[in-house]
């Protein structure tokens, strides 16, 4: 069995600056169109897609190819490259594109490397607001260069719950949450990948989301992870790379554990 540990830990500072260095190109092609007159075309998925999309996907794949054409790429608006290589960068470079053109900037640019289909780094990068998380195995989560820390003893009554898109959710799993937001002392909607930012900087306490594809939450686990807390699907599994997952993500275990109470069976 691969030892993914320390085979990323002997790469792990190469990796993370060049993960820095995609998101630059991803900021540098987004933020010229944002609050400006820009086309927004419907996908066969009825997502809205725009230049900026496209243009900053592009980009981190060219950069990509050049440093490390052995690895493979999964992004949403360009599809996958040599699926069966053990190193995968998975893009998302606007995740909120509703968010985007609608001139708010709570969207994000999403990127994460998998070994073996284990996410090993993670950056949610918000172009705008120059915010950048990034995780990574064996390091701690940095908030624009500085630690990032879950809130270890929150407790469910004083939680702080956001989720992303509540139209996504199943008449089942809506009743869910709706019971679990109303059991926390405050909650948000509509905040795209940042939400998962703000509780790894404490600022939430669970973030969730129905059934969303590995570009919407690969570069999560890592950055969560290493700010101390915990991400899983529903059930309480890791998250699939090869599918589509429900995601729970929580300030520290002992919430995650309530907040699966709720859950349960939706």
């Amino acid at each position: 069995m691969t030892d993914i540990p320390a085979l990323f830990a002997a790469q792990s500072d190469a990796l993370v600056a060049f993960a820095h260095q995609l998101a630059d190109l991803a900021r540098a092609e987004i933020r010229p169109h944002f609050r400006q007159p820009i086309d927004v075309v419907s996908k066969a998925d009825a997502s809205p897609v725009t230049i900026a999309d496209r243009n900053a996907e592009a980009a981190m794949r060219r950069a990509i190819e050049a440093r490390y054409p052995e690895h493979g790429i999964f992004g949403e608006e360009y599809g996958p490259v040599r699926t069966d290589a053990a190193w995968q960068w998975i893009l998302d470079p606007i995740d909120g594109t509703k968010s985007f053109v609608s001139g708010l900037p709570i969207f994000g640019t999403l990127i994460a490397l998998t070994f073996e289909n284990r996410p090993v780094l993670g950056v949610i990068d918000q172009p705008i607001m120059a915010d950048r998380w990034i995780g990574a195995m064996g390091r701690p989560t940095e908030f624009n260069g500085k630690p990032a820390r879950t809130n270890a003893d929150r407790v469910l009554k004083d939680a702080v719950v956001m989720t992303t898109y509540v139209d996504s959710f199943s008449e089942t799993e809506l009743a869910a949450f709706t019971t679990l937001r109303k059991a926390c002392r405050i909650n948000r909607m509509s905040g795209d990948c940042i939400c998962y930012g703000m509780l790894a900087s404490g600022f939430a306490d669970l973030a969730l989301d129905g059934r969303m594809q590995p570009y919407d939450y690969a570069a999560l686990t890592p950055v969560i992870a290493g700010a101390g807390g915990v991400v899983t699907d529903w059930e309480g599994g890791p998250l699939e790379m090869r599918g589509r997952s429900r995601v729970l993500a929580a300030a520290n275990p002992a919430l995650h554990r309530a907040a699966m109470e709720y859950l349960s069976g939706a």
